[in-house]
Order: C-alpha cells, then structure tokens, then sequence
C-alpha cells in the first residue's frame, strides 16, 4: 500500500521529528531510532515504498543529500587542532584507522564472500566513528576526562577523514568497474579536488570581503555546495562527492572565514536530511535480507566489536600513556553513524546499476553494524566503566553561562574551591579573559549544537545561567533541563522581581531557581563588585562559625555557596538560604573593610 506522495513527505519528516525526540529523551544516538523507524516502515509494513514514491528522483535526492552531510561533516575538522589532540586520537584516525579499514574490508570479504571492491569500499564506510553518535553515548557513560576527550575528539577528527576514504575507494571502484585507466581515477580525483578548493577559494573570498549579507550567507553557501556538487560531476563523472568533501575541509580552515553560524546552519539542515534520509533508506532494505546475509552481518558485527576494534586501539594508544583499564573501555566504545550510513546506501544505488556482484550487501552489513555497535555499547558500556574503574563518579562540576566580570569572579571563586568549571559564551573579550584566569572556557552558546558537538562536559552537573541576556539563560537552562535535572539548573536575575512581572513577564516553564537573595540582579552584583566587594572562600570550624563569620565581615554579607563535609555544592537560593556549618567552605560576597572603603 502507498500513500499520496506529499503526506508521504510530510508523514516521514513527523516521523524523524519523532525519532529524534525519542533520542534526545533516552540518551541514546538518534541514529537508532531512525534506522528502526524506516525498517517498521519499509520491509515490515510495506507502506513506504521509495523506488515507487520518488522514482528516478530518488537518486538525485540522495546524492544532494548526502553532498550537505559530507559537506557540513568536513567543516568542521580543524588541522590546528590535530597536534593537540593527543597521540591515541592522532593514532586512531591515522594508521589507526587505515588499519580498522583493512580488517573490517578483510572480514567482509571472509564472513559475507563479497567482492574485494564492496570489502574494501565497506571498511572505508565501517572504520569511522562519529560525534552524532558518540556525543550522546558519553553523556550516559561519563567516563573519566582522558577517555571522554579521546573518545569525543576520534569521532570529530575521524568523520570527515572516513568520508575522504570512502570517497577515493569508491572513485577507484566505478573506474575499475567502467573500464577506466588509472590515468582517468587520477583525473577523476584531480577533479574534484581542484573544484572543491576553487568553490571553497570563492566562497571565502566574499565571505571575508562580506560581500554576501548575513541573512543570504546560509543560503549561498547552500547554494555553491550544490553547485560544486553538480558542476564536478558534470565535468568528471562521479567526482563531486569529493569536491564538497574537500570545499568542506578547505572551507573551514582559511583564516579570517568565520563558520560558525554557517555550521550551525548546516546542522540543523543537516539534522532534517538525515531524519528523512534515514527514514527512505532503511525502508529501501529487502527483508528477508539475501541468503546468509543476516548471520554474516553479525558475524562481522562481532569481529569488529571483540577483535578488530581492540586490536586498531591497541596499535594506535602506543605510547600513548593511556591505562589498560582506560584502552579496554576506548576499544570497547566505537558506534557508527551518520557517514556510514547515509554514504553507504548512496554508494549502493549506484553500484547496482554498474552491475557490481555483492553490492546489494553493502548496505544490509553497514546497518547491522550501526545497530549493533549502538544498542550493544549504550547498554553496557557504563557498566563495563564502573568495573574497570574509569568512570567518573556523579558530576560535581558546574557551567558557567557567561563571561563577564560577575560570572568570571563566582566561575573563579568555584574554581579555587576544587570544583571544575567551563565558562561558556560567544562573546570573546569575556571568555579570553576567563583564559587568562586560568579557566576552562567554550567559546560560543552552550545550548547550540555546535556546543553538543565540541562543549566537553566531563564532570560538569550544574548550570548557573549569568550572561547579561535575559533571554539567552532562560533558554540554555530549558537545554540543560533535560540535561543535568531540574533542580541543577539556576539563573542570575536580570531584572528585579517587581520588573520580572507584567509585560515583561518570561513563561514559568521558561524559568529556574534565581540564585542567591531574592533581590540580588546581575547588575546588582556587578555594582557590588565596583565597589570593592568581594567574594572571600572561608572554612567554618567549631571556633569560628557562621555567625562569627557574620560578626567579622557585617550582616550585609551575601552567602553564595557553601562545600559540605563531602565535598558536595550547595547553592544559595531565594527559596533555600544557605545554614553555613562548622566543616563547610563557605564562599560568600562580603563589603568591603573600611580601609577599602575610605579608598
């Protein structure tokens, strides 16, 4: 049974919508649920049919589709960040990774007998992991900070590096396969280098010229990565996946070209593409899958969990200085995800009408893998941590929204306290002084998905909202709701009470505790600082209390925190005052003395 072309549309763009909020609701990466979804709709139920709802548009859409994804993936690897990645990230996504690829390939062509092309174009798609799926997993994991950052910073690097493999491999394949010389790859790959670095060279020209208005950026970018994408492969057939490929990487390591909005852009397009395209292409899977196919794909899923995966850790960490206990759980943790899929089914529609023997195999395998990487390491890697003893124990740090002079002196009075702290904003000046200080910083807004992808939150279980933008920390304690639980979300008023009512009035559900006394606004503290106030960090004993506390530095003090006996955070609210104890730190914002006054 089919449906009208548009409520078909309309239905599946629903249906990853809800796919995706199930992921955002459980923790686990989106990619599941959309692979399961279109399985439910395809093979099972048979009422998504792609060939006959798109017909020979289904080509074309995927191929543009999936030129956005390899794009957008590739802009955001950075080569002045590679040194300082560590040498087990720079191992994984080096030989590493070449040699995950070979392994995977050789296990393909053993397990399943397909040809040597499909093994190899199938390790090139298998031997990279990816931010969309990792992110998620190490938010249920909290591993401890070296294998997050390892972890985190293998899926970022490696995503567009696999694409760059799977890209080539592919390229040698439909050359091979149509006859073509090695002159004619060579050209091929000629080719889509030189457009995707031309297209890349024109765009950051006017980019940094600001010769495209703001609001036509996202749009134009769209726009010539399309352009590059169809102009390549006119020119040299099949090249222009790695035209945008290389326009992506060329793109976003100019300098004076800043991408950030654009990458923003690009994943929210990109999260829309894949919700559908996840969707169309699982439901394209003939069930029952070719003979043998079904055990083959999970033997394959098996030898890379238990053996190839620990093996490319083990040759990639050497002298990494990383902990067994730390390289078992890195080789245990390896999801698949977005290139792996979406490439490999764009890759499979093509090489069927080449006629290339086993290529109806490469996308059964791929998605066995994915899920099977998926559900089996979401389940038990957080208690494989826990056994090894490298997961992190219940996060104690805090995220700090904001960057001026009143969030810096609280980021930092935490921070001298042993807590750990992440100062978060997009305005500069802010967070390079915060660099200064000492403090770990993100330099952009903690709830864009920029921020999912590349915030590192080991540790951290608190937000305290302070910016100066009223709006901006109603919204990023929404975020981080879902996040740390409601009752770890706080907010600096930025208005006083009798002006939070009426017209200026934000939603309830928009609204956290407000930290601290009940009258005390941002700009409240920031005059209280010009003024020589202070934030003073005291340990409480028998002999020196908190009303000693008081008597010393006046009844005007404002308690702000307080570190019990177990190192836990207590934060003073309206609603729950801090009770200061013997054997707590407090850390408290007092007036200044009167030397400091008559100053």
């Amino acid at each position: 049974m089919t449906l009208e072309l548009g409520l078909m549309l309309a239905g599946m763009l629903g249906i990853g919508f809800l796919a995706q909020w199930l992921a955002w609701r459980v923790k686990l990466p989106a990619i599941l649920f959309l692979l399961l979804a279109g399985i439910l709709l395809g093979p099972v139920s048979g009422v998504l049919e792609p060939d006959k709802l798109l017909g020979p548009l289904l080509f074309p859409t995927v191929s543009l589709a999936v030129a956005v994804i390899l794009f957008e993936g590739s802009l955001s690897l950075r080569f002045h960040e590679l040194p300082e990645i560590g040498k087990a990230v720079r191992g994984l996504v080096s030989y590493g990774a070449i040699a995950a690829l070979l392994l995977l390939a050789l296990a393909a062509r053993l397990v399943a007998g397909v040809s040597w092309e499909v093994a190899l174009l199938f390790g090139a798609l298998t031997c990279v992991t990816g931010p969309t799926v990792i992110a998620p997993m190490l938010r249920t994991l909290r591993p401890n900070a070296r294998i997050a950052n390892t972890l985190r910073w293998e899926g970022i690097v490696i995503d567009p590096i696999g694409a760059l493999f799977a890209v080539l491999v592919y390229e040698a394949i439909v050359s091979h396969q149509e006859g073509r010389t090695i002159g004619v790859f060579l050209a091929t790959v000629a080719c889509g280098t030189a457009v995707g670095a031309l297209f890349a060279l024109m765009l950051g020209f006017m980019l940094r010229r600001q010769r495209i208005p703001e609001y036509l950026q996202n749009y134009g970018v769209l726009a010539m990565v399309l352009l590059a994408f169809s102009l390549s492969n006119t020119i040299t057939h099949e090249s222009g996946l790695l035209a945008v490929t290389i326009m992506g990487i060329a793109l976003g390591n100019m300098r004076g070209v800043h991408v950030d909005d654009i990458l923003d852009f690009k994943e929210n397009l990109t999260t829309l593409l894949v919700s559908s395209l996840f969707i169309l292409l699982a439901a394209r899977l003939h069930w029952p899958l070719p003979d043998g196919m079904l055990w083959a794909g999970i033997a394959i899923f098996l030898a890379s969990q238990v053996l190839i995966r620990p093996l490319t850790v083990l040759i990639a960490s050497i002298g990494s200085g990383l902990a067994w206990r730390e390289r078992a759980l890195i080789a245990w943790v390896a999801p698949r995800g977005i290139v792996a899929a979406s490439v490999s089914a764009l890759f499979a529609l093509r090489l069927e009408t080449l006629h290339v023997a086993g290529a109806n195999a490469l996308v059964p395998l791929v998605f066995i893998l994915i899920i099977g990487t998926v559900v089996l390491q979401s389940a038990t890697a957080r208690p494989l941590a826990k056994w090894l003893k490298v997961a992190e124990p219940e996060p104690r740090g805090v995220l700090v929204f904001g960057s001026d002079e009143v969030a810096r002196a609280i980021a930092q009075a935490l921070h001298e306290v042993g807590f750990t702290v992440v100062v978060a904003d997009d305005e500069w000046e802010g967070i390079r002084l915060a660099r200064m200080d000492g403090l770990r910083t993100f330099y952009g807004n903690p709830a864009s998905s920029h921020a999912e992808r590349h915030l590192d939150l080991t540790g951290v279980g608190r937000l305290l909202a302070m910016s100066t933008h009223r709006e901006r920390n109603s919204l990023a304690c929404v975020h981080y709701r879902q996040e740390f639980g409601r009752e770890k979300v706080y907010r600096l008023r930025n208005l006083p009470p009798e002006q939070s009512n009426g017209r200026a009035a934000l939603p309830g559900s928009l609204l956290a505790p407000p930290l601290f006394a009940e009258d005390m606004t941002h700009a409240r503290f920031a005059g209280l600082l010009s003024q020589g106030w202070r934030i003073k960090s005291t340990r409480l004993s028998a002999t020196f209390d908190w009303p000693h506390f008081i008597e010393q530095y006046g009844s005007d003090t404002v308690p702000l925190f307080g570190v019990d006996e177990k190192g836990g955070l207590r934060i003073a609210t309206a609603r729950h005052p801090l009770d200061p104890r013997p054997g707590w730190t407090v850390i408290a914002l007092v007036p200044p003395d009167e030397s400091q006054a008559a100053a």
